[in-house]
């Protein structure tokens, strides 16, 4: 949904077009680093108590607290004892690398060309829940690893549905409503559409690339379409 989407619903063409540094900045964030895009809205929305709900702050203020006690306490003890490599190898290294396993799989959940983001007054929940994400199948040893991450859309029909309960649901989905499921298997292909066309909001094409509206400022999302591998 436009707006209810925190993470993933694309800019739209006056917000793309506001400023030249907006712009640039947009174009890097939804193209080369868009694998790591969650570090922006963790920047964004995780340390401002106006974007949770009254219920929600005393849990948030405790939250934010151990995260800026870490930080003071272990940081130091960190460069103290393995120095400022230690720190990059111990800390910084491991969370890029969370950061690219969340931002990488939560893109391919909820971005696909025929998979419109609509206004809150057009949006339906059960259809969305059923055809607004999509399952992608990957290598198996990577969903061992993640706990059947991929097999997203039960998740989105009800976020208790525990892991190992994921599979049967979505069978029974695929049982029951079949047609609606978007899924998709892990290729470069996939990887290359997403981050060279899904970019700004349309109401008819559902995107337009970066390059389409502005192409004198996308020279990144040209060398990603000319050096990304094609393969399905």
């Amino acid at each position: 949904m436009l707006t209810g989407d925190t993470a993933w619903h694309p800019p739209y063409k006056n917000e793309f077009q506001s400023s030249t540094p907006l712009r640039k900045a947009m174009i890097f964030g939804y193209g080369p680093l868009r694998t790591f895009m969650s570090i922006g809205h963790w920047l964004i929305w995780h340390f401002n108590l106006e974007k949770f709900r009254p219920s929600e702050i005393k849990r948030v203020k405790i939250s934010l607290a151990c995260v800026f006690a870490f930080m003071a306490i272990g940081w130091p003890l960190i460069v103290y004892y393995t120095g400022i490599w230690g720190w990059i190898k111990f800390w910084l290294m491991p969370w890029l690398g969370y950061h690219f396993w969340m931002s990488t799989f939560t893109m391919v959940h909820h971005t696909a060309p025929h998979i419109p983001f609509k206004a809150p007054k057009e949006w339906n929940a059960a259809q969305a829940q059923l055809n607004g994400t999509v399952h992608c199948d990957y290598p198996r040893w990577i969903e061992i690893l993640c706990h059947d991450i991929n097999v997203h859309i039960p998740h989105h029909i009800s976020p208790r549905i525990p892991s190992y309960n994921l599979r049967g649901a979505h069978q029974s989905l695929q049982e029951n409503w079949g047609k609606y499921l978007n899924e998709a298997s892990w290729n470069w292909r996939l990887m290359k559409t997403i981050l060279t066309i899904c970019h700004v909001y349309d109401e008819e094409q559902n995107y337009v690339s970066f390059e389409e509206i502005a192409p004198e400022d996308s020279q990144p999302i040209a060398f990603l379409r000319k050096m990304m591998p094609d393969t399905a």
